[in-house]
């Protein structure tokens, strides 16, 4: 059965989760370009920082504060992006050599244990902006930064993060039911070599067409 078929034919539950995961993938691929972008101007930044000072005798006297919150904000992010593209650095030399069903199994024990530790990053997020807010809490740079601006920033970057492991949870529990274990290994495991090669050719195709046009 091809992959066409294969979703026409899926209960109207899992058909649902197949496309908030993907409603929810094109929310977090557009966080990840914007962390992209926000570190090309971390580093035009700083580079101007570095310039002014040597330069002209300038410096903002606030570049590793700023730089430190834009880091900060541009990783939580890209969290949720890196997750969904299964990008994310896996220890697997003996979750491959399983079966498929324990293999599945295994990569949906690791989503849920990552869920976890997840939630305690965006509860303690979470907690550290409302205290923020609380004691209208300022950083101790030149600029006086309100902290819960960047720290609202990250936090929402690592709420981002949880909801797409909720979303990918919940859809690989259904597949599970269903007994999908092939979908749970696509969905959740990490890429293979082949995966890499093809996102290699596509980018060449893609660069290709650029400069034809």
């Amino acid at each position: 059965m091809t992959g066409a078929a294969a979703g026409a034919t899926a209960p109207a539950p899992l058909r649902f989760a197949r496309a908030l995961r993907k409603g929810v993938d094109r929310a977090a691929t557009g966080m990840a370009y914007l962390a992209g972008w926000n570190y090309v101007l971390c580093a035009l930044f700083i580079t101007a920082d570095i310039v002014g000072r040597s330069a002209f005798g300038v410096s903002s006297a606030a570049t590793v504060e700023i730089s430190g919150y834009m880091l900060a904000c541009g990783i939580s992010w890209a969290l949720a992006h890196t997750l969904a593209e299964r990008a994310h650095i896996r220890v697997d030399i003996l979750v491959n050599r399983m079966p498929l069903r324990p293999r599945a199994l295994m990569h949906l024990l690791a989503l849920v244990l990552l869920g976890l530790f997840s939630a305690f990053l965006a509860w303690a997020g979470l907690d550290l902006l409302q205290e923020s807010m609380m004691f209208d809490a300022h950083d101790n740079s030149a600029l006086h930064i309100p902290m819960d601006i960047p720290q609202g920033i990250w936090a929402f970057g690592l709420a981002a993060f949880l909801v797409m492991i909720a979303v990918l949870m919940f859809e690989a529990a259904l597949e599970l039911f269903c007994g999908h274990y092939d979908e749970i290994v696509a969905l959740l495991g990490a890429r293979s070599i082949d995966d890499e090669a093809e996102e290699a050719l596509e980018a060449v195709a893609m660069s290709r067409k650029e400069t034809v046009a």
